[in-house]
């Protein structure tokens, strides 16, 4: 059983979780787990917040002890990190220091292989096997055989010429505002768009290590609805910290999210001829409106666990290009080998130029059934799906719902949280059941 790897990567409050000890072992684990003997480098980046170079540093100094060099590639969007690794020379691995759209007390490690995908269950429980039990047995070289730690902050603008290249068509004449959720793409979000053609105007991109995520964001997209809203402007992108996922907002102000974005993607690709098997993949929390406006569009979904890693492993099994989630993670597979919010932003801005549409007359393909989502804050996960009290709220809800709805619950992999998702026609019966499950999960998980 993982106990250091959740579903993406390894995440605690910095410098009490994840403390730079535990990086430091990690960093030696890990190295000498993918790079096998091998003399190679591990590629680093990392969002602005505060622990980020207190991790990167002790990181570093794991990896550089087993003789494995270190590209350190500054601050870089996940994506942006996943890309380096698969393209720098002699890369052995990638490892990104962030905590995604997470509060700015908390970091995180995850890694990603050669070809920049992430790790497989079982690299990660080898690793973490090392970590518990190896560390005396690793190797650690002395002299010449140290490896080196060096930079090179060129990738993020490489990355950037990367994004450019992968549009056929100019932007040119869309406004928009970019929320960078003061994170990892504050430095290349508004190079990026205006490059490729739009006007743009950036808020929340002066990251001080602090305020990253705070209020801003994918996960507050009423930040850039107001400011679509207060202008003129034809649609709003609000990115999170690491910038791997994105959330839209129409002319109106209307929040356009992963599963609306995805569709519309995939109608673009269906018209070019360009969707993989005419198929979608998906999660179990992408809303039941997906799979009714897909099957109109005679576009197949596949429906994969919670997480990107999940929608990656299940687009090659089945040689799929788009997929992704509701919360914005969407890997178009040609491009990119991870979810990525400025590529996303990219895709879908280019399906309005392509036809002359708005993004609402866009989003209007699917409807949505009302989905009510409880996250609630335990003091453990542990034993939650064998709590006879817990089982028999959700079990009560369900006959409610008499098929007419359903109900997802499910323990947070990167945070203390159950996720408590109802979804039917009543938002109102939805909002009372969910909040049933959610007080008996608070009682039993204290």
């Amino acid at each position: 059983m993982r106990t250091l790897f959740g579903t993406d990567g390894i995440r605690g409050e910095a410098n009490t979780q994840l403390t730079p000890e535990l990086a430091l072992a990690v960093g030696r684990a890990a190295a000498s787990y993918l790079g096998r003997g091998n003399k190679g480098a591990i590629v680093i980046g990392r969002d602005p917040r505060l622990s980020g170079a207190m991790l990167e540093a002790a990181l570093a100094a794991g990896i550089a002890s087993t003789g494995l060099d270190v590209c350190l590639a500054g601050i870089i969007t996940t994506p942006g990190l996943a890309w380096a690794a698969g393209r720098y020379p002699g890369a052995v691995a990638g490892a990104m220091i962030s905590a995604s759209h997470n509060p700015m007390q908390d970091n995180g490690i995850k890694f990603v292989n050669p070809r920049g995908i992430k790790l497989e269950d079982d690299q990660e429980l080898a690793i973490e096997e090392l970590y518990r039990h190896g560390l005396d047995t690793l190797p650690r070289p002395a002299g010449a055989g140290v490896g080196r730690i060096f930079r090179d902050e060129t990738l993020a603008e490489k990355y950037c010429d990367y994004l450019v290249s992968t549009l056929d068509r100019s932007l040119d004449g869309l406004r928009v505002v970019l929320d960078c959720a003061n994170g990892a793409a504050s430095g290349l979000g508004r190079q990026v768009l205006e490059r490729c053609g739009a006007r743009v105007d950036v808020i929340n991109a002066e990251p001080d290590g602090i305020n990253i995520n705070r209020d801003c964001g994918s996960t507050h997209p009423q930040a850039v609805a107001a400011a679509v809203k207060a202008g003129r402007y034809d649609l709003g992108l609000a990115l999170d910290g690491d910038a791997d996922r994105l959330i839209a907002v129409d002319a109106r102000g209307n929040v356009v999210d992963g599963d609306q974005i995805m569709l519309i993607c995939a109608q673009g690709l269906l018209r070019r001829g360009q969707l993989r098997d005419n198929t979608l993949v998906v999660t179990v929390m992408s809303n039941m409106g997906l799979h009714l406006a897909a099957r109109k569009l005679g576009i197949k979904t596949v429906t994969t666990k919670v997480g990107d890693r999940y929608v990656s492993e299940a687009m090659l099994r089945g040689d799929y290009n788009l997929g992704g989630e509701q919360s914005g993670h969407i890997i178009f597979r040609r491009y990119a080998t991870t979810g990525d919010g400025l590529l996303t932003a990219l895709q879908l801005m280019q399906v309005m130029a392509e036809t002359g549409r708005s993004l609402e007359e866009l989003a209007a393909i699917m409807e949505r059934l009302p989905q009510v989502l409880h996250n609630v804050r335990v003091g453990t996960k542990e034993g939650w799906s064998e709590n006879a009290a817990i089982q028999a709220a959700i079990a009560q809800a369900e006959a409610r719902l008499q098929g007419r709805g359903r109900v997802l619950v499910r323990p947070s992999g990167t945070e203390p949280l159950i996720r408590v998702m109802l979804e039917g026609p009543d938002e109102a019966e939805l909002a009372t059941l969910a909040g049933e499950i959610a007080r008996v999960i608070e009682e039993q998980q204290r």
